[in-house]
């Protein structure tokens, strides 16, 4: 094991993509598995506990969203001692290839799954997609896909402009609308911002008996970066992969958004499009009886100018 963990201490960053990939097949060939899967794609598998989290990754994301360019269950290996199986892609994908499914395939025909006890499959954004879209290989299993779409195909999402581009590659041929392939799983939570109005109506497709749907407001376009910032994403990994996450647990560990910038501004910017004075004036005096925050100080001192000319009533200070 800790082997394992020297290996996957490793600082990837700073390598080109191509030196990039060739140590990661050396470090999954040295502790499980490496597997091509065409110019676009490839897999790591590292044979570690008897829980596999199986996650969905393009390689830009790797980089950006990890200091040593490693794919984010590389923590979860080391701290809880879990397997992990990681498709990466290069660029959005969706992971829609023939390589890919015949990968999945395989791991199906070959019994990979079942010698796992829990299965947890994770993505976001296109790979949150994925995430629900490939469950299905492993029926039982639990996924977490933050901000997910339900499908790209023009006749049912004709009204999400954002992936034009992908409009011709087929969503309705194998392992394709993602919502129809979690009938297979135990349990799938999907977590997304519902004022982010495409990503939310992607999420309401998703509507299934066995789908808990986490409501995150004010978050953004961009919420697995804030729960990275956050330092929870890996705490609600965990309490899937142990069968405890619950909709009050999530949101016990959502209170660390009060510590987050991204989050208070959008909070901020929510009300302002109200144009609530009074409101913004209590947030930012909240926020700035706690934390540094020089952008709302600096809101809170402009807002009293404004309560001195008459425009508002300022709030009454607490005792």
């Amino acid at each position: 094991m800790q082997e394992v963990i020297d290996a996957l201490d490793e600082d990837l960053s700073g390598m080109k993509p191509r030196e990039w990939k060739a140590r990661m097949a050396e470090i999954a060939e040295e502790n499980g598995l490496f597997q091509d899967l065409g110019d676009k794609h490839f897999a790591t598998f590292i044979d570690q506990g008897n829980t596999l989290l199986v996650t969905f990754e393009t390689l830009q994301g790797i980089h950006n969203l990890s200091e040593q360019a490693q794919p984010l269950g590389f923590d979860l290996v080391r701290n809880l001692g879990w397997s992990h199986l990681c498709l990466v892609s290069d660029g959005d994908t969706w992971f829609r290839a023939e390589q890919v499914y015949a990968f999945f395939d395989q791991l199906i025909d070959d019994g990979f799954f079942e010698e796992f006890d829990n299965v947890v499959f994770y993505g976001a954004g296109p790979c949150g997609y994925s995430a629900a879209a490939f469950s299905v290989a492993s029926p039982g299993a639990t996924v977490l896909a933050i901000q997910p779409q339900a499908t790209l195909d023009p006749r049912m999402t004709e009204w999400d402009d954002r992936f034009v581009e992908m409009r011709r590659t087929s969503f309705s041929d194998r392992y394709g609308y993602a919502p129809d392939m979690l009938d297979a799983a135990d349990h799938a939570f999907v977590i997304f911002d519902p004022y982010e109005r495409l990503d939310a109506m992607h999420a309401a497709l998703y509507a299934r008996s066995n789908v808990t749907r986490l409501r995150l407001p004010f978050m953004g376009a961009a919420v697995q970066t804030r729960l990275i910032e956050m330092e929870i994403l890996y705490s609600i990994l965990s309490q899937v992969g142990s069968g405890k996450l619950t909709e009050q647990s999530f949101f016990k560990l959502a209170r660390a958004r009060r510590n987050n910038g991204g989050y208070l501004k959008g909070l901020m910017a929510h009300i302002d499009s109200q144009d609530r004075p009074y409101l913004v004036a209590l947030l930012c005096r909240n926020v700035t009886q706690r934390l540094r925050a020089p952008r709302f100080r600096r809101r809170l001192q402009g807002l009293k100018k404004r309560a001195e000319a008459g425009e508002f009533t300022w709030p009454t200070e607490p005792s």
